[in-house]
């Protein structure tokens, strides 16, 4: 392919060229896990550009068109020579490393690169573009480090290109790597991605056939007509009744055989029609697959488009389709449970054989977790085949509690969260009635159930669970107006000033002579004048590790009454009567153990003089003398000391008496003494004795 010849175009293609060259013997093998760099050149990058211009100044602008069209040409014609499977492909990789540095430093237009990468893509076909993709995931982190703002649109326009080729069914692995190349590539917090006006995908329409086909109806109705059968032979065919619980009760008490009490087998036409009009119990029939097959395909219309629930008619049909549809998943998981519990005589005792399922059971988890529907296949023939699979029951009921959050955030308790929000364009004026919020909790808490059950249920749900709890939060985020998540970076100074408090804080320190908060142990060491114990000799006394007695709280619980008693303030008397009250508490502790016979003559909480004024036992009566001798001897001494004692007294208060008459008369003692003769015989009489 022949170009127009610009003289700065073909010294920059030469320089390229030189490069191209010189990354060939850097990596002669030319793959593409090992990445060229700026210092895989020594730095020579920017001086052989630079030597392409001559050393004349030249506009920025021009220069950035001259190494484009420059790279372009070489890219077409490496492209247009070579295929990606081969190694000399190698070359492409390289020219785009190059691309990468030359934008970086920069000498040219920083999304130069996944221009290229863009028209690559273009050129090749699926299993091309893996190989393609391959590149973007090794250099990710280096093609997004540096302006990202001039690359994120020509990354975004690419990779959406791409998933419009692909398909989703067949190429669903690839679909995600290029999601997460996107995910990986592009800031947490950026509008891309985000629906800020709410709008729905209306244009996924589910087909499905609305009416039975008239082929279906006729054999139906053939098969009826076929089941008829002669009136004569149904007159001798006999009813039978389906076992009741009376039967049942029968058979237990009677324990007939088997072949007899199954059934019971009845002629009279009479006994049929009462059974017929007796009131069988109310229970919800089991949906028909063919009464539920428009039903169920309808719930997708109202699942690309929840604003139509608010109308009054769509919710009441929503309601009635979506609990049948859940009736029926019950009733086929309730078939499949019992059919594996269950087994005829025959399976009982044929020989157990190993199953292809059962000598791999660690992949069938992963079949079921890795099983995935780009879309449904809606055929009435499938329908039956679709119930009995769980991961289809499981997709179904997963857009049903989608939805059901949905919902639940048109209550008041929730909108009123958002009052404050900024994006008006994803709140709605609708409320959800009481009547409506209690079916949706109901609903849900029965799918939550329903999704545990199973083959990994509880792991399946937890998972479903936490994704739908941190949609709820960029449902949050997204109605704020998608306010920045990410912080600004932290300016050096503060770097360093948090780094030299960080070393300040982890630096060992000297230990202080004496710590923060210690006492001085410097008394240990006094010693006392005279003998005294100071120090740690006053440690060593008898008093600090040995029990006190019961006595040495008669004086500090005397002088706490005698406080109380003075006390006048509340406070005060409370503070008295706690110290009192922990000293009569440990007097008591240690009269337990020496006197605890006295606790009975003790008031509750009252005097303690007991303790330590305890009562002198009474004097034991002397044994009677069984002599009769001493006995009487002693009694006539007893008697004849009593009558001195007696005579005795009586002389002293006669004379006290008469000293009493003779002071009151006014004459002396000494008078009376010489004027009355002595008596006589007084003294001898108690002498006598």
């Amino acid at each position: 392919m022949a170009y127009l010849s610009i003289p700065s175009v073909d010294r920059l293609t030469a320089s390229l060229k030189e490069l191209l060259a010189r990354a060939k013997e850097i990596k002669p093998d030319g793959g593409i896990e090992s990445a060229l760099t700026a210092p895989s050149f020594h730095g020579d990058v920017e001086i052989i550009i630079k030597q392409a211009e001559g050393g004349v100044t030249v506009n920025p602008q021009d220069h950035y068109a001259a190494l484009e069209t420059a790279c372009r040409n070489i890219f077409y014609e490496l492209l247009a020579s070579t295929s990606i499977q081969d190694p000399s492909f190698g070359q492409i990789w390289d020219l785009l490393d190059i691309v990468s540095v030359l934008s970086d430093i920069p000498l040219c237009e920083p999304g130069l690169v996944f221009w290229l990468v863009e028209e690559l893509l273009d050129s090749q076909t699926i299993d091309g573009c893996r190989i393609v993709f391959d590149y973007l995931d090794s250099r990710r982190e280096r093609l997004t480090a540096k302006n990202f703002k001039q690359k994120q649109l020509i990354i975004l326009r690419a990779c959406n290109e791409l998933l419009r080729r692909l398909s989703r069914a067949e190429d669903t692995v690839f679909c995600g790597r290029v999601f997460i190349f996107m995910f990986q590539s592009f800031p947490l917090g950026d509008r891309s991605s985000v629906n800020l006006r709410g709008e729905y995908h209306v244009e996924n329409i589910t087909a499905f056939e609305r009416e039975p086909l008239k082929d279906e109806d006729e054999s139906g109705s053939v098969m009826d007509v076929d089941q008829e059968t002669d009136p004569v032979e149904k007159e001798k065919t006999p009813v039978v009744d389906p076992p009741t619980a009376t039967d049942t009760n029968q058979e237990t008490e009677t324990s007939q055989p088997a072949e007899i009490t199954a059934k019971s087998v009845k002629f009279d036409a009479a006994d049929e029609t009462s059974k017929e009009t007796q009131p069988k119990p109310e229970s919800e029939p089991e949906p028909d697959p063919e009464t539920l097959y428009p039903i169920f395909w309808s719930l997708q219309d109202v699942f690309s488009q929840p604003i139509r629930l608010f109308e009054s008619q769509f919710f009441s049909s929503f309601k009635s389709g979506l609990d049948l549809t859940l009736r029926k998943f019950k009733a086929v998981q309730q078939q499949q449970q019992s059919r594996c519990t269950s087994k005829t005589p025959f399976e009982a005792h044929r020989p157990l054989k190993r199953k292809r399922a059962d000598t791999d059971q660690s992949e069938q988890p992963q079949d079921l977790a890795s099983s995935f529907n780009p879309r449904y296949l809606t055929s009435r023939d499938l329908f039956s085949l679709e119930l009995s699979d769980l991961a289809f029951r499981r997709h179904i009921l997963v857009q049903a509690l989608i939805l059901i959050d949905f919902l639940l955030s048109l209550t008041p308790k929730a909108k009123k969260k958002l009052e404050s929000t900024s994006n008006k364009s994803v709140l709605y004026a609708y409320t959800l009635p009481d009547e409506e919020i209690a079916w949706a909790t109901t609903t849900r808490t029965e799918i939550a159930t329903y999704l545990q059950q199973g083959q990994e249920g509880k792991f399946y749900y937890r998972m479903v669970d936490t994704v739908l709890s941190r949609d709820k939060n960029w449902a949050h985020w997204k109605a704020e107006g998608c306010p920045l998540i990410g912080q600004p970076p932290i300016s050096a100074p503060s770097f360093l000033e948090s780094q030299r408090g960080a070393v300040k804080a982890s630096a060992s320190r000297r230990i202080r002579p004496s710590p923060i908060g210690s006492l001085d142990l410097a008394f240990l060491s006094n010693t006392g004048e005279e003998g005294q114990a100071m120090g740690l000799e006053k440690l060593k006394e008898k008093g600090r590790y040995e029990l006190p007695r019961v006595e040495d709280f008669k004086g500090p619980i005397m002088e706490d009454e005698f406080d109380l008693e003075m006390a006048r303030e509340e406070k005060e008397k409370e503070e008295v009567g706690v110290r009192k009250a922990s000293k009569m508490w440990r007097a008591l502790r240690i009269a337990s153990k020496s006197k605890l016979n006295l606790f009975d003559k003790i008031e509750d909480g009252g005097n303690l003089a007991v303790l330590w004024n305890p009562l002198t036992p009474e004097k034991p009566v002397e044994a009677e003398v069984k002599d009769d001798d001493k006995g009487d001897e002693n009694e006539m001494a007893k008697k004849t000391e009593l009558d001195g004692e007696s005579s005795a007294e009586k002389e002293t208060q006669e004379a006290e008496k008469e000293n009493q008459t003779v002071q009151v008369n006014g004459v002396k003692e000494e008078d009376v003494s010489m004027m009355e003769p002595e008596p006589s015989g007084s003294v001898g009489a108690v002498e006598v004795t």
